[in-house]
């Protein structure tokens, strides 16, 4: 019987051949519509109005507290805590011993010796094998997210995200007075409708916004009080499918394979994750079939997280990434897709016989960790790992990273569309044949109000 990720990879002739054939789809996005009104309405919201996001049900959230707290997150993760103190944010990045990132979350310093981790589950997953198997006073309590707890209406916390140029007068009149003037991924407490509300000053796709969080019990107050006092603003609410194509605009990778199936050093983390675990039900999709597993894990460079790397503390992986900090490193990027060619894989729906693969909108995304080939001259020179379309920017795009001689903007490549041998045993994936895509090398935040507004290293290639 297969009890553990360990087990299960043991169990395999071929791992990239199973990940690839994981019958899982796409991270799911419950507890709200796919859509309130229309996703090209509610792309377009956040560029131009306001919008609020429900985040309350597809994340997991870790509270970590204790006095040994601060050391133990300071040790996995390659951030530096220089300065870091209560009602700070940060995007907190571990890594293997190897240096290969395992994912990324939002890391809340809420007060002295407590700490809330918001995000995917395989980061948050590494925090909870190291407080429960290390030496660390610490205490652990995850909240699970919607999609795989038993009691989906019974959550901890809410979460919402107000954003675009109204967010802050949908906040104002939300409030009944101006809200603060806070720093990026700086935190405060607010009053909304009688409710007590921690606010984080964040942003996504480059537009001015909160992140608003509470108990759970408050959240149908709060968000019913945003939603009238956003009313003359034109607050829009957002679906699932808008949600998950934000990233497209913003520049952040979401999907990381978590960089542990393989590796003598990981093996007791993999002894511990269990068959259930999401690693193990982990889906992998696209074009490009590297050798072995080792092939999908990605640096920190190549997410763009170069500027987190401090060496200013001891952390796992720290070794590897001094050895790795000299060499080339692949840079993320936009590319924007050809929009005849995308009309040419969109039309060949429309004919008998070979079919290119389907092009989904918003987001064009089949797997839980999708990896497509990106050529020139029929030389692979990156990865394409998320793509769809822009209502915004009128253009499909992908999110990639590229060998750096040919991450300039303005390089020409192709974008290698679909998966080798007609496809795989997913059930989201129809039989279909590969196509090359032309593709124009663009910068990552695509956005040019997201390049201009997000603090320097956030999600861009600034130094930091």
């Amino acid at each position: 019987m297969t009890d553990s990720l360990q087990t299960l990879v043991e169990g395999q002739d071929d791992l990239v051949h199973f990940l690839r054939n994981q019958q899982t789809g796409p991270n799911a996005y419950p507890g709200v519509p796919a859509e309130y009104s229309n996703w090209r309405n509610e792309q377009s919201a956040w560029a131009q109005k306001a919008v609020l996001f429900n985040q309350s049900y597809h994340m997991v959230d870790l509270e970590v507290s204790g006095p040994d707290a601060f050391a133990m997150l300071n040790h996995l993760g390659i951030n530096s805590f220089k300065g870091f103190i209560p009602d700070r944010a940060k995007q907190w990045v571990p890594v293997t011993p190897d240096g290969y990132v395992i994912g990324d979350v939002i890391l809340f310093y809420l007060e002295e010796n407590r700490f809330n981790l918001v995000g995917r589950a395989p980061a948050i997953e590494w925090v909870e094998y190291h407080a429960q198997t290390g030496k660390w006073n610490v205490t652990v309590a995850r909240d699970e997210r919607t999609a795989v707890r038993p009691d989906p209406e019974n959550r901890k916390s809410y979460r919402y995200q107000l954003q675009g140029p109204n967010a802050m007068k949908t906040l104002e009149a939300a409030m009944g007075e101006t809200p603060p003037d806070l720093k990026f991924f700086h935190m405060t407490t607010l009053d909304i409708a009688g409710c007590k509300v921690r606010a984080l000053r964040h942003g996504m796709a480059g537009q001015p916004g909160y992140e608003l969080f509470g108990p759970w019990a408050d959240r149908e107050t709060v968000r019913q009080a945003l939603i009238k006092a956003g009313e003359p603003f034109g607050l829009t609410l957002v679906g699932g499918r808008t949600y998950s194509s934000n990233t497209l605009e913003s520049g952040w990778i979401p999907s990381p394979l978590p960089a542990v199936y393989s590796g003598e050093a990981l093996k007791p983390y993999r002894e511990w994750l269990t068959a259930n675990s999401y690693e193990a039900k982990a889906s992998i999709g696209g074009s490009y079939v590297p050798d072995s597993v080792d092939g999908y894990y990605l640096t920190p460079w190549d997410l763009g997280y170069g500027p987190f790397i401090k060496f200013d503390h001891d952390f796992i992986g720290r070794e590897a990434l001094e050895k790795m900090a000299d060499q080339p490193h692949r840079k993320k990027v936009t590319l924007a897709l050809d929009s005849q060619d995308v009309a040419r894989v969109i039309s060949s729906a429309f004919q008998k016989g070979d079919r290119a693969k389907y092009f989904e909108f918003p987001s064009a995304v089949y797997s839980m960790h999708p990896f497509d080939a990106v050529l020139v001259d029929g030389k692979q020179v990156g990865l394409s790992t998320w793509v769809g379309y822009s209502a915004n920017e009128g253009r499909m795009l992908t999110l990639a990273m590229l060998d750096a001689e040919y991450a300039e903007p303005g390089t020409k490549v192709t974008l290698l569309w679909g998966e080798p041998d007609g496809g795989t045993s997913k059930p989201t994936v129809e039989p279909h044949i590969q196509v090359e895509i032309h593709a124009t090398v663009s910068p990552a935040p695509y956005s040019e109000v997201a390049r201009d507004s997000y603090a320097d290293g956030w999600r861009t290639r600034k130094t930091a």
